[in-house]
This record gives structure tokens, sequence and C-alpha cells, in this order.
């Protein structure tokens, strides 16, 4: 990987910043690129020198928080769990969700532990590439760019229905508001690193208040205090949930298993954005363990309530078109009496639509440019402006997304091009999961092959080896087995929409394997220090004056629960 991401602009840190990203050993000491290259500097204010010497440091706790928390609540909690529940009944979706929710878990434990020894942007290939094989690197590099492209251009696709729920596309054609957010989402991106985790932060806090407000709602609509239950309809509650909680059998289980996993896809950018966050030792692990239990306490609270207030036999739970009025949100709002549910939850969604192409467009430009700095791509991508951008990265991310949502059309083949890369891209998140895991458990045995002590790590995951090796088998299971409805009987178009994905990866592997002549690494010759030998050589000291004015700013009990809470 390289060093663009430490974001050093002093002629002075040049040749540091250089060796790093040549995957040199940087075996010199230069008391100024000493200060200015420490993780917890604070980079917002760059000094002038040449322009695009790397990226910047400037995304606090708090939006490295909200990027991950954000990315996993979109439109598939917000439409698609009521399907859940259709498909195996609330009690086999709770099981489901809880255990996709602890794999998640197992892999952001081991993503947190590479994140913080070794904070970079694009981490998902760069440490493909450090820790296991070049190969590995280029592959999950290129696949989780393409996937992210494909998102962005989803999300116009589904902006501009949203939008059709309060402007009739007679008025307004649907491509005018997708070129409108594209812009903007653009726009954001091309400006600083902070600009988009200030944007993601209030983009995903929307979200997040819309399913605490739901899950508030929902319990006290269950209790009794507000709404007017259904005449003739099963009480809300036990009565509702007891209908059939393990419907479906094993085939049901599995298939909820499968959503979930789809669901859960995006808590890995807190590791995309960790080479531009502020003290990534202290605030990576926080974010991790703070997403993983809000993720948990969101998805389970929200399916429990919602199979607790619709029958899961109900007709438009499934919401297989995805109409915001047959949204189980949207319904338990309603029933517990609050009429403007629909134009509420249209709002919030339209939010997650904007919050899920941000932050693909920003998880896709910063994977394109570590392939740039890795040789894998075209060497002008790796240009990063005087604000951090990797303009040109953003700039092709966005082509592609607008290809994309050009073939979605109907005018354009019926969309039928489209539909074919969105089965390419949509298993890709458990690709990178595998790539993580697979990773991690590298990282630890070259740690281990190289003499060196557990007890120097930043964050140690106590779930190792365990973690990894669980996160693996439940993504080739769901790999494997997401089309199995393909087979009884036989449906060609549904199995190549399940596994089309699959020859492609193994392409670009193997491809690279030949065209390169890479080798899987020695576990002795995994290099652990390049670009983060600069983290040893001083700690951050706060004077007399610091700590008294840190002490004056204790937060009150207010920001204290608020904090616990977001």
């Amino acid at each position: 990987m390289n060093g663009d991401h430490i974001g050093t602009h002093g002629s002075g840190d040049k040749m540091e910043v250089q060796s790093y990203s040549q995957g040199a050993p940087i075996d010199h000491y230069d008391e100024k690129a000493d200060v200015s290259l420490h993780d917890d500097t604070d980079l917002s204010n760059p000094t002038t020198g040449d322009v695009g010497q790397g990226l910047q440091r400037n995304l606090a706790a708090r939006h490295l928080t909200m990027i991950s928390l954000g990315g996993t609540i979109g439109t598939g909690l917000f439409l698609a769990s009521g399907s859940s529940i259709a498909t195996g009944g609330p009690g086999y979706s709770q099981i489901a969700y809880t255990l996709v929710g602890t794999m998640v878990f197992c892999f952001m434990s081991s993503l947190g532990e590479m994140a913080t020894y070794l904070p970079i942007t694009g981490s998902i290939n760069a440490y493909g590439t450090r820790f296991f094989d070049p190969a590995l690197g280029f592959m999950l590099g290129w696949v989780y760019w393409f996937s992210w492209s494909i998102t962005l251009a989803t999300e116009l696709v589904a902006s501009s229905l949203i939008i059709s729920y309060w402007i009739s596309t007679e008025a307004c054609p649907g491509w005018v508001w997708a070129l409108v957010f594209i812009v903007i989402l653009t726009g954001l991106n091309l400006t600083t690193v902070k600009a988009y985790g200030e944007t993601e932060y209030w983009l995903s806090l929307t979200k997040v208040l819309a399913v605490i407000v739901f899950i508030i709602v929902g319990f006290l609509y269950i209790g009794g205090a507000i709404g007017t239950p259904i005449e003739g309809a099963p009480k809300p509650g036990r009565e509702v949930f007891d209908m059939d909680p393990f419907h479906g059998g094993f085939i049901g289980l599995f298939s909820i298993f499968l959503n979930a996993g789809f669901s859960f896809q995006g808590a890995e950018l807190v590791g995309i954005a960790a080479g531009e966050t502020k003290n990534p030792r202290k605030n990576v692990p926080r974010a991790i363990r703070q997403v993983f239990w809000r993720i948990l306490m969101f998805y389970v609270l929200t399916i429990l309530i919602i199979g607790m207030t619709i029958p899961y036999d109900d007709r438009e739970l499934a919401n297989p078109d995805g109409d915001v009025k047959a949204s189980p949100f949207t319904r338990v709002f309603v029933q517990a009496g609050i009429k403007v549910g629909g134009d509420v939850m249209n709002a919030v969604i339209l939010v997650a639509i904007l919050s899920a192409g941000n932050s693909g467009l920003y998880a896709s430009s910063r994977a394109l440019h570590t392939l740039s700095k890795e040789g894998n791509a075209p060497k002008f991508l790796g240009y990063v402006n005087r604000w951090g951008v990797p303009v040109y990265c953003v700039l092709a991310t966005t082509l592609v997304g607008c290809l994309a949502f050009i073939v979605s059309l109907p005018q354009v083949g019926q969309g039928e091009a489209y539909n074919w890369l969105l089965s390419l891209s949509s298993t890709t998140g458990f690709i990178a999961w595998l790539g993580i895991a697979v990773s991690h458990i590298r990282f630890r045995m070259a740690y281990k092959a190289q003499g060196r002590s557990l007890s120097e790590l930043p964050f140690v995951s106590r779930l190792y080896p365990f973690g990894p090796i669980y996160t693996i088998l439940v993504c080739l299971v769901i790999l494997i087995g997401q089309g199995y409805t393909a087979f009884s009987p036989f449906d060609i178009k549904s199995f190549l929409s399940a596994y089309i994905t699959l020859p492609f990866i193994v392409l670009l592997y193997f491809g690279k394997k030949y065209w390169s002549k890479t080798k899987i690494l020695k576990l002795v010759d995994v290099d652990l220090d390049t670009g983060r030998s600069f983290m040893h050589s001083a700690m951050p000291v706060m004077d007399n004056e610091s700590e008294m004015n840190q002490n004056k700013r204790k937060p009150n009990i207010f920001r204290r629960v608020l904090s616990a809470i977001f």
C-alpha cells in the first residue's frame, strides 16, 4: 500500500512519503516527518507546499461511527425487512439476524486489529496485498470498486422512484432527479473528506433517529398505549408473534440467513475510512465496538416489533415491489395512529438512499486510489489535490455509476444489462468480508512467525482464530447457497444471476497471478513495518494547559446519554 493517506504537504516530508508509497522500508529518521506523520496529528490545516501528496486525516470519531453505522441501515431494513418474517416467521428471523450479527462482529474485530496497527485508506485490498498475495489485493480492490460503483447507480434509480411518491414522472422525469443527486454527491466528495464525513454523519443520524422512533412507537403500540388494533385481527404482541414463529422449516431459516447477510453489508466502511481518521488507534476500536452493538440492537428490535405487530402471513408484508406504503415501518406508524407515516418513511428512505450513494462514492474512490498507488490501475488515478481528495477516482466512479444508471432505463434494452450488473455486484460484499478474514489470519501468522508480541498491538482481537474462521465459513455458505432456488426446478437465469460473480473473481485473481507472476508471501517476508514506523517514534504529549482545558470540557449527563445511544 501507499503513504498518500498521510496527508503531509511540507517539502521536508516528501522523501518519507514517497518511500512509503513505493513499498520501501523507512530506514531514516526525520524529526519533522516524525511529527507530521504521526497518526494522532491533526491534519485539518495542511501547510503550504506541493499539491496532492496524500489523503488527510480529517474524520473524527463521530464521523467514523456513523459512516459504519449508516452503511448498514438502508432500504434493506426500511423496505425489505418484512420479507424475512414473511418467509420464516418472527422466530427464525430473530435467530438468523442474531447469527449473522455475530459474524459481523467477528470480521469487524479482525478488521479493527489490522486497521489500528496499519490505518490506511482502501484497507480491504491493501491488506490482501500486504499480508497474503498481491493478486488477492488486486482482485479485492477491483471487485470492491465495481460493487460500490454499481451501488451508486442503484441508489440513483431508487432516488427517482422515491421522488415520484410526491412528484409524478409526468411532471418531472426520474432521470432529472438522478442527475441532481449525482451532482450533489459528487460535489460533496470533491470538496474535503471532512465534508463527506459531516454529511454522512447527519444523514446517518437521521436514519438512526428514525429507527429509534420506530422502536419506541412500536413498543407503545404493542403495549396498547397508542393506536387502535385492527378489528378481527390478532392483537399486537405475543398473539401475533406466536401465530407461526418458526415458519418454513430449515429452508425458511436459510433464506432469512441469506437476506440478513446482505442487509449487514456496509459495516466494513469503518476500515475504508481508517486511513483518513484522526487518532485511528483510539477511534477505530471504539467505532467497531459501538457499531456492532447498535446495529445488532437496531435490527433485532426492529424485527421483533414487526413480528409482533404484523402477522407473518400478511399479503403485503413481503413487499416485493418496494412500495413505501407497504413498508412494515409505514404500516406500524399508521396502525399506531401516525397518519403521515407514508410521508415520513418516504423522506427517511430518501435520506437512506442519499447516504448509501454518498458512502458508495467515497468507498469506491478510495479503493480505486489504492489500486492506482499499488500499480494496479492507471497512474493518474493516484493524484490527490491539496484538500486530500483523489479527484480522478471520484470522477471515474461517478462516470461508471452514471453509465450503469443509463443502462437501467427502460428505453435502453429494458434494463436487462443493468440487471446483470446488479447480479455481478450483489455478492461482492461477502467477498470483501472473506478477504478481511483471510488477511487477518495471515497477519497474525506473520506476526507470530516474526517473533512479535501481541502486547505490542494497539488493539487485539480476542476472537482470533475463531472469529475469522467463522467469518469464512458463513461467507462461503452464503456465496454457495444463495442460488439454492435455481436447482429445484433448475432455472438457468436464476443460476447465472446467483453465481455469475464467482467466475469473474477467479479470473481476476489467477489472471493477475499469471500476468504479474505473483506468489503467496512467505510469513517471514510479510512486511509489518513499512508505513507505520512513525507511530513508534513519538507519542502525543499533553501539556498542563491542555489537560486543564480537557477537564473543563467534561461532558454532562445529557451528552453522555446521547453518546451512549449514538
